[in-house]
């Protein structure tokens, strides 16, 4: 018997924290878009960009205790497409004020692309500076038994 440990893993209050966001970031740096306001030109983020934000929102809830320390985090962003530029500039700004106080305290980053045609989503581990190995290793096994489950 296969053990699912992707039902068993750990939540957004435990260490590491790991948390899957479902739906399709924009890139921030193409996420900008000009429009007037009282007469003034402003940038905003485009409508992709605010609807994962709110949809992002309504699917992270708050840790108890905010990580305050210096920070690794790893992700794995699927993507429906090919397209898009691997950028996770944007999930890193929405887990302010949830995860963390702000997006300066990650001090490590692994990031990967991957394909999912059908239901685009996002799987993010964080924990302390001092776990990175951690952090990078539990996001590479959550991915191994994903894509395990999904070949049998």
């Amino acid at each position: 018997m296969i053990i699912n440990r992707l039902e068993k893993r750990n939540g957004i209050d435990d260490d590491p924290c790991i948390i899957t966001i479902y739906g399709e970031p924009s890139s921030k740096a193409n996420s900008r878009r000009l429009v007037s306001i009282g007469g003034m030109p402003r940038f905003i983020k485009s409508k992709k960009a605010l609807l994962y934000a709110k949809e992002f929102s309504l699917q992270c809830p708050a840790r108890k205790e905010m990580f305050e320390e210096d920070l690794s985090i790893a992700i794995k962003i699927y993507y429906r497409t090919r397209r898009p530029d691997l950028d996770e500039s944007l999930i890193l700004d929405l887990l302010q004020n949830k995860v963390y106080k702000n997006d300066r305290s990650i001090k490590s980053k692994y990031i990967e692309h991957g394909l999912d045609k059908e239901q685009p989503h996002s799987v993010i581990v964080i924990s302390s500076l001092d776990n990175k190995d951690l952090v990078r290793n539990t996001l590479l096994t959550l991915i191994e038994e994903k894509e395990d489950i999904q070949c049998k």
